[in-house]
């Protein structure tokens, strides 16, 4: 149960005032440099392929073909199935069927008795991570390896046995919010101009980010947290999306620091709950006052643990409520208590009928009919709650003092319950239109 809504939130401190469907990309080319290629306004029309997560299940962006809500929750169903599938070498399911890191289970503050007893019956530790050296002070987290025999359900009861009342879990993976994740190995990474001053300091929660001439004067620094930082599609999609500026496209928060923390290495395998827990950590050190998570995935008791550490430290969480439809499961770390949950809309001001859900959603931002930097040059339309999230966090940096408070005042109301407080950011939408490279 979420512990107090961010609207009861608002009015208290206010009163009396008042996903994700990235086009699949052709051949890369060289990144960054060169001149924007232009958008084939044929990209934008009713035949336009989606992807509906990291293995490419195919759809149509227009809205009269998506799917129906029960068909999208069997879709990501088989999405999941297919993940574990093709990375059988370092994934499995836990018994809700939900993509885990093969043969760890996560622990904080593990008591050295407890240890030393699940060290008789079998269990390694792989490796053992500090925390609170950055902004979250969550703890220290051992991963473990259960016996060869044991399966991992069964070891999981063995931990919290040895170990009573003890944050423990699967090492859970997260998914890019139904969209492709897009690794271009090779591609180059960005890391100029991560030094400088003022503006607001935002952080992402991400696949890496590439060169792309939209990015060419942002602040950027990046880190990965499961292997070397590898640039995405996603990643840079979302990273324009907050920092770009360029001829006829804009970012919702030019201007500021971009903190970006590479979950994957480039790999759909990766985005495990361990490494985002290492990842706010980092963030929180490097002064980030809000954080962009346009990744889904199930509860996770160390990803809970970490978000309300981070939060504690006056840091704002934000995420995508994810684009399985309204009949998947609420997703997570957007149902968390005080993450600012975000859904999408179109040009129209329409709720995306294929945008997901969460035990709560907050507020709405533009989602669709719009485009965002294509790794190796150029623009690309996207789709999903992924790239509506940004927008939300790039409002909630620019108000550093109250930015709730101050976003929600901002908020266009419509009277649909689906997007929450209401509509955010909606002039900082790109229209994929007006990007065609000038004749």
């Amino acid at each position: 149960m979420r512990v107090l809504s961010l609207s009861v939130l608002i009015a208290v401190l206010a009163a009396p005032a008042a996903g994700q469907l990235l086009p699949p990309v052709g051949g890369l080319g060289p990144v960054g440099g060169g001149a924007l290629r232009p958008l084939d306004p044929l990209l934008v029309p009713t035949a336009a392929p989606m992807l509906g997560g990291p293995i490419g299940i195919s759809g149509l962006v227009d809205a009269g073909a998506i799917p129906a809500a029960r068909a999208l929750a069997d879709l990501r169903r088989e999405r999941l199935r297919q993940l574990v599938r093709s990375n059988r070498d370092v994934l499995e399911a836990d018994p809700q069927d939900n993509p885990v890191r093969r043969a760890e289970l996560l622990a904080l503050n593990l008591p050295a008795a407890a240890l030393a007893q699940l060290t008789a019956q079998g269990f390694a530790v792989v490796r053992r991570e500090g925390s609170g050296a950055g902004g979250s002070g969550a703890g220290e987290v051992t991963i473990l390896r259960p016996p060869a025999k044991l399966k991992l359900e069964k070891a999981l009861t063995a931990l919290r046995s040895a170990a009573p009342g003890i944050v423990a879990d699967y090492n859970h993976v997260y998914e890019p919010a139904g969209a492709a994740l897009q690794a271009a190995p090779g591609a180059a990474m960005i890391a100029a101009n991560a030094g400088g001053t003022g503006n607001a300091s935002i952080g992402m929660i991400d696949g890496g980010v590439a060169a792309h001439p939209a990015l060419a004067g942002a602040r950027i620094e990046q880190r990965g947290f499961a292997g070397t930082v590898k640039a995405t599609g996603h990643g840079t999609a979302v990273a324009s999306l907050l920092v770009g500026d360029a001829a006829g496209f804009r970012g919702a928060a030019r201007g500021a620091r971009l903190l970006v923390a590479d979950v994957y290495g480039g790999a759909a395998g990766n985005g495990s709950a361990q490494a985002i827990a290492q990842a706010l950590d980092w963030l929180g050190g490097r002064g980030a006052q809000v954080i962009n998570i346009s990744l889904v995935g199930p509860p996770n008791l160390l990803m809970a643990r970490s978000i309300a550490a981070i939060q504690a430290k006056g840091i704002v969480v934000v995420a995508a409520v994810g684009n399985d439809g309204p009949a998947a499961p609420p997703m997570y770390p957007a149902s968390y208590p005080q993450v600012v949950a975000v859904t999408a809309v179109d040009a129209k001001a329409r709720p995306l009928i294929e945008a997901g859900r969460a035990v709560h959603t907050d507020f709405a931002a533009p989602g669709a009919d719009m485009a965002a930097a294509l790794i190796g040059g150029g623009y690309t339309p996207v789709r999903g709650t992924s790239f509506a999230a940004p927008l939300v966090a790039a409002r909630l940096a620019a108000h550093p003092a109250n930015p709730l408070v101050a976003v929600a005042a901002e908020a266009r109301t419509t009277g649909n319950k689906r997007i929450g407080m209401g509509i955010v950011c909606e002039t900082c939408r790109n229209d994929p239109r007006l990007l065609r490279e000038k004749k």
